[in-house]
């Protein structure tokens, strides 16, 4: 075989050449070079080898059509632009998908689904802490009314204390994100999201109760949308408690699908010309409803008579209406699982009020409901729900870890039981990875962010990761943790979890539809483009999206493949040390999971959004990509401490094993149009014989099970956001208390374990060895002491709650007398 090599190619053997230059060519794709360049190195290559006349003629023209874009529309992008309009192939987007989809930014979310992420950049995002000034509201008043409020008198009296009422009211914790200006705190997003954290580990109502007035309400709609009439009238009396706000969104056809809205707001004018609505509605689940004096409400507005002028039927509206209006019906209550805060349904028959006072934003703002709701929704997942997870994860593993450093069995405290390390590991990793994601989602939205996808992915995943949690905390305390009373810190969590799972966009909904069925388009750098630009016919715009997706892919598929071989190697780090490893499986898990997602969206279009459990499974891929890179973002961000590699190791090992679960289940069941499960075989073995982990080791989990089980700072930092009683006589005071003292004893009763051993004492309970020990000099009087105390302790701490026959009833009567005096 005779090729005449130019350059430095000649001399060498042919298949030396081949393999050079499919080396190169593959790296010029590698990198994502442009179209332009990968041309050039085409050409390049092939003048260095020498192709002959004919094969020129077979490579000039279709390079020379890709490369103008006059010609290339001529000929290829329109023909594919009508083929695709009249097959109906790509999915049809109805204007509330389409608002929904468009709503909020795209962040980080972007570089992972590229399939090639700056690294750099994932490792640089703002990780933002509290201001001096947030600190001291944090370490003040927040500190101080979680002092007040005692969870279990509150679940018994089903209410906040009068006089907890009345000091949020008076710090202005129903105003954290009014502005100053009109009399709010103003806080960060970041500090918004600590102060929940915070009310959670002390009392779920008391954190919900202030949690929603700052989330999706007339307080955030009015700041982002109101006009300055309205924000001068309500945020001021919102921000001191004058007026406390609910905001009726779910109704009984209309939960997590918000488009399917019944209730109505029909405009008419008064006989005096002024604008009116007449408003009537049918909502539940309106947290606060009961004793809300402002009621926000979401409507389909009608406008019969084009008053507007915006068409007769504008959309949905968001308005505001006093609930002291004619008409508006509060006063009762549901009982979501036993927690007590104020969950309620409200009716409205023929509720009048003047339209520019009631829309927000004034006239202008009717129809415009829908972006308002996609737009704060987005922002309020990404706050509320992974702040509560949060503050209930850190709880249990402050109160878990101490229980099972304080509890022996057979003479040893049961965190060293390797059963119980296993729960403790997925606790104290859970911890570290939830903390992360909650700081790196805070910093998107301190920036101003506003990032649809990935607060969907903190909402969805940290409440789901805080149900393990919860379940593995009840699992260690046992009796302890069911055993209901003033000293049960997880039974309340429990029973409330559902209610995280099923609160603003139910998480199978989210998954399924959410994360990867939204996020597919909004996230893919062309998606959008070419759907819009093909419902729209605008011939230029496809042109310009179609051809770089193409070479997307294309790039997507070799950087799957030589990241696969090299098991990410072949990438470089953007920080040294432990973490580097966990980098490169991140950016070869990012190529391989957008090569397979184009896969999916080009193979079946518009029918991927039906198939559920294909789109789930890439949600859940795509969730654990993000849920790594906050993680490795966190480690970073605090100094690579060392004594946290345990931590991160867990951590990352555990996202990276969920991701090949999704993998190896997309690989087992994507069944494509000809193709059937043509991947399943070629796909699936390489899967399964290169995954991208296999989960934690027992020594990765032993090593951050141990996290928790010693007082000390590295304890402290793994649970900073949560309260912490100093009353030893409270229900985690107790157990931080025995925790302590037995820690310190540790070493005396080793001093009693190797006299044992030496045949100083006789083998006995150390308890039971204390005057001997003293006697024989063996210990000192302080240390007898300190044995004593620490035994006490350790009683106390693992004592569980018990009531006399009348007191039990007494409680029993009391709440059965409450719900039949509700129906």
């Amino acid at each position: 075989m005779n090729i005449p090599y130019y350059g430095f190619l000649a001399g060498l053997p042919v298949w030396s050449t081949i393999l050079l230059g499919a080396a190169l060519l593959l790296g010029v794709i590698f990198v994502g070079a442009p179209l332009w360049l990968t041309t050039v190195a085409i050409t390049a290559l092939a003048f260095a080898f020498g192709l002959p006349w004919w094969g020129w003629v077979l490579l000039v023209p279709p390079l020379t059509v890709l490369l103008l874009p006059p010609l290339r529309r001529a000929l290829l992008s329109n023909r594919l632009l009508q083929l695709m309009r009249s097959s109906g192939f790509l999915p049809a987007i109805s204007d509330t998908e389409r608002e929904a989809i468009a709503a909020g930014t795209v962040w980080l979310d972007g570089e992972l689904f590229s399939g090639k992420p700056d690294l750099a950049r994932l490792a640089t995002a703002d990780y933002p802490d509290l201001s001096d000034e947030e600190r001291a509201f944090l370490d003040g008043p927040v500190e101080e009314v979680c002092r007040m409020t005692d969870d279990w008198r509150v679940h018994q009296e089903r209410d906040l204390p009068p006089e907890v009422w009345d000091y949020l009211k008076k710090e202005r914790f129903f105003g954290l994100i009014i502005g100053k200006q009109f009399g709010g705190l103003g806080l960060s997003p970041t500090a918004n999201s600590a102060v929940v954290t915070k009310l959670t580990s002390r009392s779920m109502p008391l954190a919900i109760t202030v949690m929603v007035p700052n989330s999706l309400g007339p307080a955030e709609l009015l700041s982002h949308y109101g006009t300055e009439a309205q924000k001068q009238r309500w945020l001021p009396a919102l921000a001191t408690g004058d007026e406390i706000p609910c905001f009726a969104l779910t109704e009984p056809g209309a939960g997590s699908d918000a488009g399917a809205i019944r209730s109505t707001g029909v405009v008419f004018r008064a006989e005096d010309g002024t604008l009116m609505l007449r408003l009537s509605w049918n909502k539940r689940y309106i947290t606060l409803a009961a004793v809300a004096s402002v009621l926000g409400l979401a409507f389909q507005l009608h406008d019969p008579d084009n008053l507007l002028g915006k068409g007769p039927q504008p959309g949905i509206t968001c308005a505001l209406i006093p609930t002291s209006t004619k008409g508006v019906v509060l006063g009762r209550r549901h009982d979501p699982m036993g927690v007590p805060f104020y969950n309620c349904p409200t009716t409205g028959a023929a509720v009048v009020g003047p339209l520019e006072d009631a829309i927000i934003g004034g006239a202008a703002g009717a129809g415009r409901g829908w972006q308002m709701l996609m737009e704060c929704l987005a922002a309020g997942r990404g706050i509320s729900r992974p702040a509560t997870a949060v503050g209930g994860a850190q709880l249990v593993a402050r109160a878990v870890g101490a229980y099972a450093a304080v509890r022996q069995q057979f003479g040893l405290p049961i965190g060293r039981f390797e059963g119980i390390e296993e729960p403790l590991a997925r606790i104290a990793g859970a911890n570290y990875l939830m903390e992360a994601s909650r700081r790196y989602v805070c910093g998107a939205l301190d920036a101003g962010q506003k990032p649809a996808v990935v607060t969907a992915i903190a909402k969805y995943n940290t409440t789901e990761i805080w149900r393990s949690v919860i379940n593995d905390g009840m699992d260690v305390l046992g009796g302890a943790a069911i055993s209901r009373g003033p000293r049960n810190l997880l039974a309340n969590s429990y029973a409330g979890t559902p209610i995280c799972i099923t609160v603003e966009g139910a998480n199978i909904l989210t998954r399924t539809l959410m994360i990867f069925g939204q996020g597919a388009i909004r996230c893919h750098p062309y998606a959008f483009r070419e759907i819009d630009a093909i419902a729209r016919n605008d011939q230029h715009a496809f042109d310009r999206s179609f051809w770089p997706h193409v070479g997307h892919v294309v790039r997507n598929s070799v950087r799957a493949l030589l990241l696969g071989l090299t098991r990410g190697r072949l990438t470089w780090s953007p920080v040294p040390g432990a973490a580097g490893r966990h980098w490169r499986r991140l950016n070869w898990a990012s190529a391989e999971f957008a090569l397979l997602a184009d896969v999916a969206m080009g193979a079946l279009g518009g029918d991927l959004k039906r198939k559920e459990k294909i789109t789930g499974r890439f949600a859940d891929w795509f969730s654990w990509l993000f849920l790594a890179s906050a993680t490795l973002r966190r480690f970073e961000a605090e100094g690579r401490r060392n004594e946290d590699l345990p931590l991160l190791h867990w951590s990352l090992d555990t996202a990276f094993a969920r991701m090949q679960q999704a993998r190896e289940g997309l690989f087992d069941n994507l069944r494509l149009p000809v193709l059937g499960h043509a991947l399943r075989w070629p796909g699936g073995l390489w899967a399964r014989l290169n995954p991208f982990g296999k989960g934690p080791t027992d020594a990765t989990g032993q090593g951050a099970a141990r996290t928790l089980l010693q007082p000390g700072s590295q304890r402290d930092r793994l649970t900073q956001r949560i309260h912490v009683p100093n009353d030893p006589h409270s229900a985690l005071g107790r157990l931080e208390h025995a925790l302590q003292l037995c820690s310190d004893a540790e070493p005396v009763l080793k001093k009693l374990k190797d006299a044992v051993r030496q045949g100083r004492l006789p083998k006995a309970r150390p308890a039971q060895l204390l005057d001997q020990a003293c006697e024989g000099g063996i210990l000192s009087e302080a240390e007898r002491r300190l044995v004593q105390d620490a035994e006490t302790a350790r009683s106390e701490a693992i004592a569980v709650d018990s009531f006399t026959l009348d007191e039990y009833l007494r409680s029993s009567e009391q709440g059965a007398s409450e719900l039949a005096g509700s129906r």
